[in-house]
């Protein structure tokens, strides 16, 4: 059966999505030819167990890319660029609850898990796709009309995604099972718009923007395990599932895949960001230097070179009291000295003041 624009007969029957068990024209949802083999923990049945395993593997990574960004305090595109990961973590947890089946496709609450993590995923590569711009600095990143600018975006196709997913499944307003060309451009289409406008923004932005030409290492890596990851769902899944005898189908690697193009996202963004040190507030030592003048003054003061002395062109002192025999017997002539009162002249000869320095 080949792909047909607006119909998921041919996906699903291909890949185990999880909104596959609520479209089709059966009531029963489209079931795949090929999946992967259960597992029964105590009295629960956990489909997908490997995927799974991926999905609690995505969301530790994810929580350490965020904790490397929030730690770049001044890098450029640090808060809209992690609310990118953050939406991908949300999808990673919701996306467990509903391929393990910990959330049953019989339950009443299926079909609107499966609408908000619908609207997660455009939420997420709309999140994406204005990162793209974020560096050419259109509105400056970090004020509030570049990240409200982002979060009313994500807001709204997220809500536009949600309505259509829901109204897809509980027949709403004209939508049904069967009709599901909306969702299929929700689902499948948008992602890919969304992936290949970001990958043509950021290579602009290196050739025309940056020097080193090393991201370009990172973009690639990241194209390549997001093309991956759709071929091996779309197109071997069943068969990868049938070559593995059923304990690992494409949903697995498409899943590591996503991981690994996301893991690339952050390497990418981590690579052409500097942060500057004088504001950093991470782990790396910073140089501190007194601005002061008042401060800086009152040093200098206390270390004020003596120019009283020889090398300044000054009278000779002795290794003794710092004055010289003549300073002290004579006086230096009218100064007083010793022969003007002794110590009790007009200037005393020892111990020396201190305008002497």
């Amino acid at each position: 059966m080949g792909l047909s624009f607006g119909s998921f007969d041919s996906v699903c029957s291909t890949a185990a999505l999880v909104i596959c068990p609520l479209l089709g024209a059966s009531g029963q949802g489209i079931e795949p030819n090929c999946y992967s083999r259960n597992v029964q923990i105590g009295s629960t049945l956990i489909f997908q167990p490997s995927t799974c395993f991926v999905h609690i593997v995505a969301i530790l990574m994810t929580g350490i890319m965020i904790y490397h960004i929030r730690s770049k305090y001044t890098a450029v595109g640090r808060k809209e660029i992690v609310m990118f990961f953050w939406l991908y973590m949300a999808i990673e947890l919701l996306a467990m609850f509903l391929d393990s089946g910990i959330i049953p496709t019989a339950n009443v609450s299926y079909p609107w898990f499966t609408a908000v993590y619908t609207g997660l995923i455009a939420a997420a590569y709309c999140c994406l796709l204005i990162n793209g711009f974020v560096g050419f600095q259109f509105a400056e990143d970090g004020t509030p009309f570049s990240l409200w600018f982002l979060r009313l975006s994500c807001l709204f196709i997220f809500g536009v995604s949600f309505l259509i997913a829901i109204a897809t499944f509980n027949s709403f307003i004209g939508f049904s099972p069967t009709k599901t060309t909306a969702l299929f451009i929700v689902y499948l289409i948008w992602p890919i718009f969304c992936v290949t406008t970001y990958t043509l923004s950021q290579l602009v932005l290196v050739f025309r923007t940056l020097d080193d030409r090393w991201p370009l290492g990172d973009i690639i890596f990241g194209i390549a395990f997001y093309t991956i990851a759709q071929v091996l769902l779309f197109a071997f899944s069943v068969t990868i599932c049938n070559a593995i005898q059923h304990y690992l189908d494409g949903l697995f690697f498409f899943t590591l895949c996503v991981l690994l193009s996301v893991m690339m996202v952050y390497k990418y963004w981590d690579s052409i960001t500097r942060e500057d040190l004088e504001f950093s507030v991470g782990s790396k030592a910073a140089v501190w230097e007194v601005k002061d003048p008042l401060l800086t003054a009152t040093v200098a003061a206390d270390f004020e070179e003596d120019t009283t002395s020889n090398y300044h062109g000054g009278t000779a002192a002795s290794l003794v009291g710092g004055v010289s025999g003549g300073q002290y017997y004579y006086g230096g002539g009218a100064k007083g000295g010793y022969s003007q009162g002794g110590y009790g002249g007009a200037q005393r000869g020892y111990p020396p003041t201190s305008d002497r320095y």
